[in-house]
């Protein structure tokens, strides 16, 4: 069967959208009021398998994997990326009002959706979306080295997050993947931290959002919590004290629990 979606024409599980030289492949799950999942830097749309497992007998679950990610097409060393490129096909999946689930980078992004497109999203339920511009000194966004060089950035980066020896605990199959991937998570953070969207632009987002973390996480993501919930008008925060940046992986049940409460309630 073929169907329209997002103004492509597509089978009922997959849709390819192209966007300059790249292709975003995007999963489909269920029926109903449509969900897109977004997510975090490094990962793919698996993230969220197990939330889209729960979604799809009421919902349909649109589930991209990111340019740079999974099925999509990869961003070859050394080419040009800001994190905005990655907006132009999510923003062709927008053709109703949809809830937006993200996390980390993938909150980042349904965050700029919103802006983008505040007449197609029906909620927003992020997990610590690295906005990092409502800070309002910039030296406290993350510091992370400027120039790419493999292994020791990606270490830099892992144990910014998740505690010093964070990278060395990974799995070798887990390192091998970032590693894989290390160039879009690079150029992704590098443009996000420079990002200067302030309190005042997320205000005018009047969606309902959910807005979740963990008491773990490093205290500048903390503070973007708390400014982002402060300066969004109908936005709630829930910080779990046990769970850290990781939440929507370590503990998929409790965290996914909170975003599918949220999104039946509109």
């Amino acid at each position: 069967m073929r169907v329209w979606f997002g103004g492509v024409k597509t089978a009922r599980t997959m849709l390819t959208i192209a966007s300059g030289p790249y292709q975003l492949v995007c999963h489909l799950r269920g029926d109903g009021d449509p969900v897109l999942c977004l997510h975090s830097g490094g990962f793919s749309s698996r993230q969220w398998k197990r939330l889209a497992d729960t979604l799809a007998a009421t919902h349909r679950v649109l589930l991209p994997d990111l340019i740079g990610y999974g099925a999509s097409t990869p961003l070859p060393a050394g080419a040009p990326w800001h994190y905005r490129d990655d907006l132009p096909p999510l923003l062709e999946l927008l053709d109703r009002p949809t809830h937006l689930v993200g996390h980390s980078y993938g909150g980042l992004l349904a965050l700029q959706l919103a802006l983008a497109r505040p007449d197609a999203v029906r909620s927003l339920a992020l997990y610590e979306p690295v906005a990092f511009g409502v800070l309002e000194d910039p030296a406290n966004a993350p510091a992370l080295g400027a120039t790419y060089d493999g292994e020791p950035w990606l270490r830099g980066f892992i144990d910014w997050w998740q505690g010093i020896g964070a990278w060395d605990r990974l799995a070798p199959e887990a390192r091998a993947a970032f590693l894989a991937v290390g160039w879009k998570v690079f150029k992704e953070v590098s443009t996000l931290v420079d990002d200067r969207t302030d309190r005042a632009t997320y205000a005018t987002i009047t969606a309902p959002t959910l807005l979740l973390g963990g008491a773990l996480t490093p205290e500048p993501e903390r503070r973007t919590l708390a400014a982002l919930a402060e300066v969004m008008p109908r936005a709630e925060l829930v910080v779990f004290p046990e769970l850290g940046h990781m939440g929507p992986i370590t503990h998929a049940a409790q965290v996914n629990a909170a975003i599918v409460a949220h999104i039946t309630r509109w």
